[in-house]
């Protein structure tokens, strides 16, 4: 057998067992092939050669000559069989040695790591050449007991509960507080217009205009600087700040600490000066004992929190749909297996129930009517029917004889079988079907992965953009305030006792800055 070597060809195009078959059986004929095995899921054939006639690139050529694409795969450890085990018993570093010392020469063991603080053992092997069971015989016969690690069979990982409920009630926080907010901004524009006409019909002079304006209601001053309008705004926007803002605050401090800049940032960024902004504004007005209302941005974190957090939620609430689908894919893997040992003319010796984890290639597994397949094999005796609706959506039974092939999940009507297990633990197609899915669900699209590389220039990009905005503005005021007085929405009699130019202009470039960020904060990219 040392003449023997072993290549995994990756193979595209197969759709179904027959492309397997026909695959399987096409190879062996070959001269140099000593046996072959297909994986359908994992689009992956393992072949066993003689290096002195036939070599890997020959062998994925005439799997091309099928009508199949085929390349070699270059990492071999892909068929390694990977075993965790505790081991009970050992009391010293020298028990430590002499179980990786015999494991380690016995034929088949490629490494061995055992841990004595946590009691386990990391084992690779060659599934052609030993299985679990042997590993673990071996280490029994040593005077130590040991067990599988229990693998949590439930979808546990891939749960979005925790995440729906926190995006669910970020979103409901920031609309019940969003709503009166947008009340009170539409009510302004309506009264704006209002006056806006009755100025145009009327020909009021300035100063009668802004008697009329601060008679209204929401611009009523409570406390100098201060008016209905701005203290309500405050109110309902601390909330949403505090609560809504909350899960974006902890993942934009995250991104910060790993130097990225991603949509969070800029949310972050966008609301938290709107609001500190805004504040602040509030405070320079009370301080100044201002007669007219500053105009502030209030209205901002609200809107954006209400829209993104409902992203998010429906986001989570898709991923989680999936999961669902997973958990149940996992939940139709047997957990346990009957293995027989067979004498001549296929005699029943011996059977015995094992973890399904521990079920080896080349094992004889006994599935009785009404029983769920452990493994993927090949039916050695007994006739039966097969439901295998769950992996290939046949609602008829399927017919197995000797030689057929079964599929693991799938569940034994009313024969007795005895097959020999060809695909075990990871390599069967239920398992296959899982991981796949599991990678769709972490991996990204690539238009995803280019959003998010956009977004980390897009950030910087954006925050200077603001900068030079403000710095701008300011430089411009003071060459030529008029431009600025002619854009700063205060009328000019109030300019004229109200405020020193400078502050005008500071408080314009800042509004135009302000502006920048908020605006490019929400853009489609991080909403979509």
């Amino acid at each position: 057998s040392k003449s023997i070597s072993k290549c995994y060809v990756q193979v595209t195009g197969m759709t179904c067992a027959s492309c397997v078959a026909n695959i399987e059986r096409n190879l062996r004929r070959e001269d140099g092939i000593h046996s072959i095995l297909v994986a359908l899921m994992a689009g992956k054939a393992e072949v066993r050669y003689n290096p002195a006639v036939i070599h890997p690139a020959a062998i994925a050529e005439l799997i091309r000559e099928l009508g199949f694409g085929a390349t070699v795969m270059e990492n071999c450890g892909e068929g390694d069989g990977v075993l965790e085990l505790v081991v009970r018993g050992m009391t010293c570093a020298s028990c430590v040695h002499k179980i990786e010392s015999t494991l380690m020469k016995t034929k088949g063991v490629l490494y061995c790591s055992v841990a004595l603080a946590t009691n386990k053992a990391h084992i690779k092997y060659d599934p052609e050449a030993i299985g679990p069971r042997d590993v673990i015989q071996v280490i029994k016969d040593l005077g130590f007991t040991t067990s599988l690690v229990k693998k949590d069979r439930s979808a546990s990982h891939l749960d979005h509960k925790q995440e729906i409920r926190q995006w669910k009630r970020s979103f409901v926080v920031s609309l019940v507080f969003c709503i009166p907010v947008m009340g009170l901004m539409i009510y302004m524009m309506v009264m704006d217009s209002q006056l806006s006409d009755a100025h145009a019909h009327h020909n009021m002079s300035s100063e009668e205009m802004e008697a009329l304006h601060s008679s209204m209601v929401l611009e009523y001053q409570l406390l100098p600087g201060l008016s209905v309008m701005n203290f309500l705004s405050f109110l309902f926007c601390v909330p949403v700040q505090v609560f809504g803002g909350w899960h974006f605050y902890i993942q934009a401090s995250r991104a910060l600490r790993h130097n990225t800049a991603n949509m969070d940032v800029l949310v972050v960024l966008a609301t938290s000066i709107a609001f500190l902004y805004s504040f602040i504004i509030l405070l320079v007005a009370m301080a100044e004992r201002a007669k007219v209302n500053p105009v502030t941005f209030f209205d901002t974190p609200p809107m954006l929190f209400v829209f993104i957090s409902l992203g998010r939620w429906l986001e989570h609430v898709a991923k989680g749909k999936t999961s669902e689908a997973l958990a149940r894919l996992i939940s139709l893997q047997a957990t346990e297996a009957t293995i027989v040992t067979l004498g001549p003319d296929n005699v029943l010796l011996s059977e015995e129930q094992v973890d399904v984890e521990l079920v080896q290639r080349g094992d004889i597994v006994k599935v009785v009517p009404g029983g769920k397949f452990p493994v993927d094999g090949r039916v050695i005796e007994g006739h039966s029917m097969v439901d295998e609706s769950l992996i290939t959506g046949e609602a008829m039974p399927v017919t197995k004889k000797p030689g057929n092939t079964v599929i693991a999940g799938s569940i034994n009507q009313n024969g007795s079988l005895l097959i020999s297990a060809t695909h075990v633990g990871a390599d069967t197609t239920l398992s296959q079907i899982v991981k796949l899915v599991e990678e769709a669900q972490t991996s990204k699209a690539p238009i995803q992965q280019f959003a998010d590389k956009l977004s980390g220039y897009f950030v910087p990009f954006i925050v200077a953009v603001s900068v030079v905005t403000l710095f701008a503005w300011i430089v411009i005021g003071f060459v030529d305030f008029e431009i600025v007085e002619k854009y700063f929405l205060v009328s000019k009699s109030l300019l004229k006792h109200l405020l020193k130019s400078a502050e005008v202009i500071i408080r314009f470039a800042f509004q135009a800055s302000i502006t920048v960020l908020c605006i490019a904060c929400p853009c489609s990219l991080g909403l979509a």
